[in-house]
């Protein structure tokens, strides 16, 4: 299972970055991404890093804000989060993923807890 860690309040603005990792296997060979869901909103893949040729694709609402990455050991997935804003205010998740059609997608439905990202003034 992965599980998130990072999140916290920030003001609009703001930065944070969220930590992915797993117990017992290395991320290195799998395609690792994140997805939010918002209160009374469907959960939404907003980031994926591939697990072969570290290929990234984002959902157009976090684009150009959102970096997700590997760190050295190739034991954590990271997502840097710039310019928050209240709307990405959600519980964010790791899980595996792929990309389809432009969109990330979950290729295994295990969401572990999540961490709560709250933007607000």
């Amino acid at each position: 299972q992965l599980q998130a860690s990072g999140g916290g309040l920030v003001q609009p603005g703001g930065s944070l970055r969220l930590s992915c990792s797993a117990s017992g296997f290395a991320l290195a060979d799998y395609g690792i991404g994140w997805f939010r869901q918002a209160p009374g909103k469907e959960r939404e893949g907003i980031a994926c890093i591939s697990g072969h040729d570290e290929t990234t694709d984002y959902s157009r609402s976090v684009k150009g804000r959102f970096a997700i990455s590997r760190g050295a050991t190739k034991t954590t997935v990271y997502l840097q989060m710039n310019s928050l804003k209240p709307e990405d205010t959600a519980v964010y998740y790791c899980t595996f993923c792929t990309e389809v059609d432009g969109k990330v997608i979950a290729t295994y439905d295990n969401w572990g807890q999540g961490t709560q990202v709250t933007v607000s003034s």
